[in-house]
């Protein structure tokens, strides 16, 4: 986790590429409104809701929150945004939502919809976006933020929200350390005492609803106890000066949004071809979902749950692309205080000298040491498998076993969710971005980190620690599952999975030229 030179190209190539597709992106945003005047009305078809509230449903656990934390973790897409979705609609104060990457397709739309909707009945939304990934335009984002229970505020403002091209190059060129300082945590906070944190953003891969590629990813839910520490680290981000109001950032020509109308945005989200009427209805029955978690234990409550959390601007920029961080720090103290396993999770794994030297210690006293990444097959950035492409034998030689997911692992049948199943003809490939590690089959970590420079040095990152020995033998089996030959490949020094895509690919990722992922 220190910086040498080879893991510092990869890194800045990595953000170079993700900027010139925002150059093009941006410049190929249509004029055109997103979500037309719909000529049908489908709202009007949508029974209302139950109205049972989010302190009626938690009623008799409140003794329990006030001590304790309740665990659940999200291991399938649908249940987790069937929880975001229940949670949205049952607010009671507020609801306040940080993440790295909020997108405009399906799955984002009918968010922001649960979200207007929260605020049009008077709850206090809260909606912090970093900025590099925004693709919402500015009108869009100013007629949301014109909400008056309605706030967005993007961070760290340098590269796309309200820039034109040559800000953004005087940006990327003066400050390239600021310019790499991301906002990668996740959390979704209802009424300070209900919370949902990890590895997932919002957007269809994430939930299983992509038609062509999906995730593999993990949440956990939280109840009670470290939820105020999540609002608290949330409160802190919001109040930073890197924490811009869009209203700041954007200006449009005319009269600024006084009296927003969210009419097509409802009318989408309406649309059953848009949202499942078999969807919604899982979503209202979420408080049988509950009791069922509760009545057969998968709802643990427990003492010590710790929420780590990267300050914003993550570290002060003595050192170039480094510096590290409270989430760096805390894992590697988790990782060396090993004395039998560590089973690791993450979609991109480049290690520097300081993490092949723990894991080679980790090693040398008998601690098995297991790490399931993304193959070139199932990765989704070349650029971030360069780097670990270079870093691989090294990582190899320490006595780490890697293996790396396939893009048909056997194991998405069961991910991603069942109505996309019977809609297509195929099934989409599968990627790995859940960031996880089991310690000891005593300690389970649940977050944004993964095991990179980036995450290491620049991104503000956040970690659930969770001491439970029924949690960690959940999660271990599941990865161990995914381990499986059905799954993934055990690369070794002598083969690995590179040769499983097509030539072009191969020769992409060799000469690390940066191109769209849709045409690899």
């Amino acid at each position: 986790m220190d910086n040498s030179t080879s893991y510092k190209s990869a890194l800045n190539l990595k953000i170079i590429g993700s900027f010139f597709s925002l150059l093009t992106l941006f410049a190929c945003h249509s004029t055109e409104p997103r979500l037309p005047e719909s000529p049908q009305e489908f709202c009007g078809t949508i029974q209302a809701e139950a109205k049972t509230t989010l302190s009626e449903q938690l009623s008799g656990v409140s003794q329990k929150m006030q001590s304790k934390t309740g665990v659940y973790v999200l291991e399938q897409g649908a249940e987790a945004m069937f929880s975001r979705a229940w949670l949205s609609s049952h607010a009671e104060q507020t609801i306040d939502v940080q993440y790295f990457i909020f997108s405009a397709d399906n799955i984002g739309l009918i968010a922001i919809d649960y979200l207007v909707r929260a605020a049009e009945r008077g709850i206090k939304v809260r909606i912090l976006v970093d900025d590099i990934m925004v693709d919402a335009k500015g009108d869009e984002l100013l007629m949301l933020d014109a909400h008056e229970n309605l706030s967005i505020k993007i961070y760290n403002p340098m590269a796309n929200v309200g820039k034109n091209i040559i800000e953004k190059m005087v940006n990327i060129t003066t400050d390239f350390h600021g310019f790499n300082q991301r906002m990668h945590n996740k959390t979704f906070t209802v009424d300070g005492k209900v919370a949902i944190t990890g590895g997932r953003n919002v957007a269809d891969e994430y939930f299983g609803y992509d038609h062509e590629y999906n995730f593999r990813d993990r949440d956990v839910l939280l109840i009670g106890g470290v939820s105020t520490d999540i609002q608290k680290s949330f409160n802190q981000f919001w109040d930073d000066k890197l924490s811009v109001p869009v209203n700041k950032l954007v200006k449009i020509k005319g009269s600024p949004v006084s009296s927003p109308t969210f009419a097509a945005l409802h009318q989408y989200a309406c649309n059953p071809d848009n949202f499942l009427p078999q969807i919604r209805e899982q979503i209202q029955n979420m408080p049988e979902a509950f009791n069922y978690i509760q009545e057969t234990g998968k709802l643990h409550w427990l003492d010590e749950i710790e929420y780590i959390s990267d300050a914003p601007g993550k570290n002060n920029q003595n050192e170039f692309l480094g510096g590290s961080g409270i989430s760096t720090e805390r894992l590697i103290t988790l990782v060396q205080k090993a004395e039998k396993s560590v089973i690791i999770q993450t979609p991109y794994l480049i290690t520097t000298d300081l993490g092949k030297n723990i894991f080679k210690q980790l090693i040398d006293k008998g601690v098995e040491v297991k790490i399931l990444t993304n193959s070139l097959a199932s990765n989704d950035n070349l650029e971030a498998f360069s780097g670990y492409q270079r870093d691989r034998d090294a990582l190899l030689k320490t006595g780490v076993r890697i293996f790396e997911f396939k893009p048909d692992a056997q194991v998405r049948k069961k991910v991603m969710s069942s109505e996309l199943q019977q809609k297509l003809d195929h099934i989409p490939v599968f990627g790995l971005h859940a960031k996880s590690m089991v310690i000891d089959d005593n300690i389970t970590v649940i977050g944004t980190f993964n095991l990179d420079p980036r995450s290491a040095n620049l991104n503000t990152e956040s970690v659930t620690i969770i001491p439970s020995a029924e949690i960690a033998k959940s999660v271990k089996q599941g990865m161990l599952t995914e381990m499986n030959p059905e799954n993934a490949w055990e690369t070794t020094l002598d083969w690995n999975p590179d040769g499983e895509v097509s030539k072009i690919k191969q020769l992409r990722v060799k000469s690390r030229i940066v191109v769209p992922k849709n045409i690899l």
